[in-house]
């Protein structure tokens, strides 16, 4: 038989009539969880399931995964789902160079506001 995956959700708490989009208000509180170390190793519910356990549109649990994953507090995948890095993997620098293909060769150029500028080579 097919093996039972446990989900994890914690407590969340959505205040519509605060200025914080809820997007972020969501993100806020899953990445406060995943940097205390609750959520590690944990498979997330799909942007689907839990935008109906907390009755919210399905795009705003996507925005909230998609910074979550930019932070690199989240692995996404295709066909197995949402899940949080185990303890020691949140946001690895090494692995999430590696992961997007970086560049070999980068070179760091300051222009004349001080920015920094970057050429991929």
């Amino acid at each position: 038989m097919g093996r039972q995956r446990e989900l994890v959700v914690p407590s969340i708490v959505l205040d519509s009539a605060s200025p914080v989009a809820i997007y972020r208000q969501l993100a806020g509180q899953l990445a406060t969880a995943i940097r205390r170390g609750e959520l590690g190793g944990a498979q997330l519910p799909s942007t689907r399931r839990l935008s109906q356990l907390l009755g919210i549109l399905r795009n705003t649990v996507l925005a909230a995964y998609d910074d979550l994953a930019a932070d690199g507090l989240i692995e996404t995948r295709a066909g197995s789902g949402t899940r949080v890095p185990g303890p020691g993997n949140v946001f690895a620098p090494p692995r999430v160079l590696r992961d997007a293909q970086y560049p070999v060769r980068t070179l760091r150029i300051r222009d004349m506001d001080g920015g920094s500028l970057y050429l991929n080579y």
